[in-house]
């Protein structure tokens, strides 16, 4: 169990690391004024989100949901903290989804957001990072 949970956590690392560097790389995308430095952010933005980010997510999943199984379900009844946590963790699911939308589109060169926006978005991340963290080492409720 003790190799899930490690693995678990080293991913996680990973998947935010991702998360944190993605919007980041959007604020200077969005503020680029020549092609050949949009391309360069293209092709950094596609290798981080589908070498990096994805696989440390999926597997952060994978070994989040067996840490979880070897535990047995019914060890988490009545725990609303595990609750609110995998809501989070499905909200930060959605958050690494809609960076792959924001991706395409600038792919595309569909951007219609500014500098600031990303600067905005790229906050999310921590807030459920630290709401997440807080959750599972508390165990508050």
């Amino acid at each position: 169990m003790l190799w899930t949970k490690s693995l678990h956590l080293i991913f996680m690392v990973t998947w935010f690391a991702g998360l944190f560097y993605l919007p980041r790389l959007y604020v200077y995308h969005a503020m680029a004024e020549d092609q050949v430095s949009r391309d360069r952010f293209k092709v950094m933005e596609r290798k981080l989100f589908w070498g990096i980010t994805t696989p440390g997510g999926a597997l952060t999943l994978l070994f989040g949901a067996w840490t979880l199984a070897l535990n047995g379900l019914t060890r988490y009844t009545g725990t609303n903290w595990l609750l609110l946590k995998l809501i989070l963790i499905t909200l930060l699911v959605a958050y690494h989804v809609y960076c792959g939308c924001l991706l395409r589109d600038f792919q595309l060169d569909r951007n219609r957001r500014g500098h600031v926006w990303y600067r905005w978005f790229n906050e999310i991340p921590v807030l459920l990072l630290v709401s997440i963290i807080l959750l599972s080492v508390l165990k508050p409720f």
